[in-house]
């Protein structure tokens, strides 16, 4: 925005409607991008404009204006302690020592969303909800009825236009019944755990090598879609797709699209072109992007889309570069891809893509940030936002 534009809505004129000029103002301020050098420029313009962007209401609508769009910050990764990453360029850039991990090795994190980290003890008993930016944890001890001794796995939300509580939904195998699944939601409002909604396992497949303990698949974190949550299922012969339904409450077993290991990193659930559940699996260079949708008869199946050739879109090395897949942000549908030697991150519409400066060991998972964080002078603010 010129200067000129900025001080013809500063007006000193007592001829102006200060209602009708305050209006205009406001939609065009709540069009600015949510990035975290937006708020913060437009403040330092005039006092007007400082008194507007201040003002609680204006915060409440521009976070429902970018509700669905939130930046990326950057990502959590391991690099011999969980260490903030950003990837914006400056003036946006958050500092790396801005976001300090706050717990040891014994504790993993499981994903991020709506601007907190979902952390679990190693013992399986214990969870940490991390707002990184303001500081502020939670720690919540898991319910009885989940056998700590296989893998749990768990995911934290937070309903649009609230800013101070929180949910968790923690999946895992029962204790009793350990050929059947468990869910349940936290609530930090309430504070207490709902009831157990239960599924069995998907049932043993013996054409399929992939044995192990059945659990979740801690290789991919939760992934929002709709209004449905979603993890990987591997063991005891059997490959599925795990949804928690959050309007509904229920869970469901949904087939893989292929018969493959989930050892790889080479699949993850992703959203689908032009919406609905999609998949993406990577089979050697070529990326395969599935689609769930239902025929004139009513019957629910995968159908493959689109496929992509990584190494000609990214130049990779045949012999030395085989991809994986090491992290996705939701909210801005970039997949993260490593290889032996290098990072990337592509959009998944666009397919723009860029290659990320990280460490040359150590790194496992990629867990992205999408916030939208407000870097002023004074104690920094940030807008959480939907997933409705």
């Amino acid at each position: 925005m010129s200067h000129e534009m900025a001080a013809s809505l500063c007006p000193s004129s007592p001829a102006a409607e200060p209602l009708e000029i305050e209006d205009l103002l406001e939609k065009i301020l709540l069009r600015l991008p949510p990035l975290p050098s937006s708020l913060p420029r437009a403040s330092a313009v005039c006092n007007r404009w400082l008194g507007l962007v201040s003002d609680p209401r204006f915060v409440r609508r521009f976070r429902a204006h970018h509700r669905h769009n939130p930046p990326l910050l950057g990502y959590f990764s391991h690099y011999r302690i969980y260490l903030f990453q950003p990837t914006l360029e400056a003036p946006n850039r958050v500092p790396q020592g801005r976001f300090i991990y706050p717990a040891g090795d014994s504790f993993w994190p499981l994903g991020c969303r709506h601007g907190l980290m979902l952390i679990l003890h190693s013992s399986h008993t214990q969870l940490l909800v991390w707002d990184p930016i303001t500081g502020d944890q939670y720690r919540l001890d898991t319910p009885p009825g989940y056998d700590t001794e296989t893998s749990l796995n768990a995911a934290v939300l937070r309903s649009f236009g609230e800013d101070h509580h929180f949910q968790v939904v923690l999946v895992g195998n029962s204790d009793i019944q350990h050929s059947q699944l468990v869910a349940s939601v936290y609530s930090s409002e309430t504070g207490v755990w709902g009831n157990f909604i239960t599924k069995p396992h998907p049932p043993d497949d013996p054409t399929n090598d992939n044995f192990d303990f059945p659990g979740i698949h801690h290789g991919m974190p939760s992934v929002m879609v709709g209004d449905s949550l979603y993890w990987l299922f591997s063991g005891n012969f059997s490959l599925a797709i795990i949804e928690f339904d959050l309007a509904r409450q229920s869970l469901a077993l949904i087939p893989l699209p292929v018969d493959e290991a989930v050892s790889d990193s080479n699949m993850w659930v992703v959203p689908a072109e032009a919406g609905g559940l999609g998949f993406l699996f990577l089979a050697g260079f070529c990326a395969q992007f599935w689609k769930r949708k239902k025929d004139c008869d009513g019957v629910t199946s995968w159908v493959l889309g689109r496929s992509i050739q990584l190494d000609k879109l990214l130049s990779l090395n045949p012999k030395t570069e085989r991809p994986r897949i090491v992290g996705f942000a939701e909210e801005n549908n970039i997949v993260f891809l490593g290889t032996t030697i290098s990072v990337f991150t592509i959009q998944l519409e666009s397919l723009q893509f860029k290659k990320l400066s990280v460490p040359d060991e150590g790194w496992f998972l990629f867990y992205p940030y999408e916030v939208v964080y407000t870097a002023g002078k004074n104690k920094p603010s940030y807008l959480i936002f939907s997933y409705d």
